[in-house]
């Protein structure tokens, strides 16, 4: 974020742009994990305060600035219980997809308003930026890689014999491949073709 914003010779629009968008993607996703984890029968989000739309609720002193700095960073995350979900490893599969999917939607629901008629003009650098951060938290999170959303969805989806010992694996490489990813800009180059792909099926141009 730092670096864009020095390219972008501190541009208060850019700046503007870019927290306005944040800050709706972090929300949404943190709110979408907490409220279907309250549908599958666990009342840690409600009772922490976390199946709700404000913004201060989700937001991580560490984390969240991470993001601004680094350019990588991460919400602050709903605790759950999954020994309360009615139904564990279809619910843990479906309170994990939640944050990216509701990412995904925020997308869509943004690019159909920038090419409606009445919006098509208006504050394309802010309607770019909510629908390309947006696209970029959900398809992040849906890489299979600790801790990130795609990982409990795997782990979920295998017999329970192959969860174990990828639960094994994340317990101890995870974050290392994670980082590893991130440092390197491998976990960018792996996103950039359905986010570029996806931007111009939203927002217009050629494909």
């Amino acid at each position: 974020m730092i670096y864009h914003i020095i390219q972008n010779g501190f541009d208060p629009a850019y700046v503007l742009s870019f927290l306005i968008a944040l800050t709706i993607a972090l929300t949404v996703h943190e709110f979408a994990h907490a409220y279907r984890a309250d549908l599958a029968g666990d009342p840690t989000p409600r009772a922490h305060g976390r199946v709700s739309l404000n913004p201060l609720d989700h937001f991580d002193p560490i984390g969240t600035t991470m993001i601004l700095i680094a350019g990588f960073g991460w919400g602050k995350p709903v605790p759950v219980n999954a020994f309360r979900f009615r139904h564990p490893r279809r619910d843990e599969v479906f309170v994990s997809l939640w944050g990216p999917l509701s990412n995904i939607l925020v997308a869509v629901v943004f690019g159909l308003l920038y090419r409606s008629d009445l919006l098509h003009a208006w504050n394309y650098p802010l309607f770019f930026t909510i629908v390309w951060l947006n696209l970029a938290l959900g398809f992040f999170n849906l890489l299979p890689l600790y801790p990130l959303d795609g990982s409990h969805i795997l782990s979920a989806l295998l017999p329970t014999h192959s969860a174990r010992r990828l639960d094994e694996f994340y317990a101890r490489w995870g974050i290392m491949v994670l980082l590893l990813l991130l440092l390197t800009g491998m976990a960018g180059t792996i996103i950039s073709v359905p986010l570029d792909l996806s931007v111009r099926l939203l927002l217009g141009g050629p494909l």
